[in-house]
């Protein structure tokens, strides 16, 4: 079992999507476990602050370091654990400057892990120290960005972690050939009834070949029309 934590501002963003379909599942059946982690429980003050201005100034605030670091310690419960899990953990930051996620890194997650904890940074990013925190924990702190392009904070990025590292888990996806980057490869066109479809006086055809039962005829049309 994977354990994702996920450092957040926003705890109730995740509900719908995790609560549905096959991450739900996988929940119940223990093959995952899925842990919000409200930043603001940490905050010292009465209004729940966990942002600041930016020493030398710019537009935009920053998440403080203070906050961060006692939700990753209560999380790990540092104090209390033995050396040994600081090889199983994986710590996140999601940054559009990070290293770019992909299936690979997906698929290793799922491997190497019991641990994927996650920060969802927003506005202007992350105090810089968090990383020299860490690394003196003897954790290494990561930046990552599922894509090259910038997103108001990172619960989606979150999400998507979830979903591809989950995935990989034997029995999430209740047989291991539903991976179809295992079979074949990511792309290959799909068809299902009706095998001729009418629409507005032109007909769509699946291919023959598809419905010929020669599953090694099949099998070489779909590593043909990979995209």
């Amino acid at each position: 079992m994977i354990q994702f934590d996920i450092i957040t501002i926003f705890p109730g963003i995740f509900d719908s999507y995790f609560n549905e379909s096959i991450i739900a599942r996988a929940q119940k059946s223990k093959k995952i476990k899925i842990n919000i982690v409200n930043l603001r429980k940490f905050a010292t003050d009465k209004h729940n602050t966990v942002d600041e201005k930016q020493y030398g100034g710019g537009p935009g605030m920053v998440f403080k370091i203070e906050p961060i670091v006692k939700a990753i310690d209560s999380i790990l419960k540092i104090k209390n654990q033995k050396s040994k899990i600081k090889n199983n953990v994986k710590i996140i930051l999601f940054s559009a400057a990070g290293k770019q996620f992909d299936g690979k890194m997906a698929r290793n997650f799922s491997k190497k892990y019991d641990r994927v904890i996650m920060i969802c940074g927003h506005y202007e990013g992350v105090d810089e120290r968090i990383f020299d925190v860490l690394k003196a924990k003897s954790y290494k702190l990561e930046a990552i960005s599922i894509g090259p392009y910038v997103l108001t904070g990172g619960e989606l990025p979150a999400m998507v972690v979830v979903d591809a590292v989950s995935r990989h888990i034997p029995g999430v996806l209740g047989k291991g050939e539903s991976l179809e980057e295992e079979r074949l490869g990511v792309g290959v066109p799909v068809y299902t009834r009706p095998e001729i479809f009418k629409w507005k006086g032109k007909k769509y055809v699946a291919p023959k070949i598809l419905l010929s039962g020669d599953h090694k005829k099949i099998e070489d049309w779909r590593k043909a029309h990979r995209k």
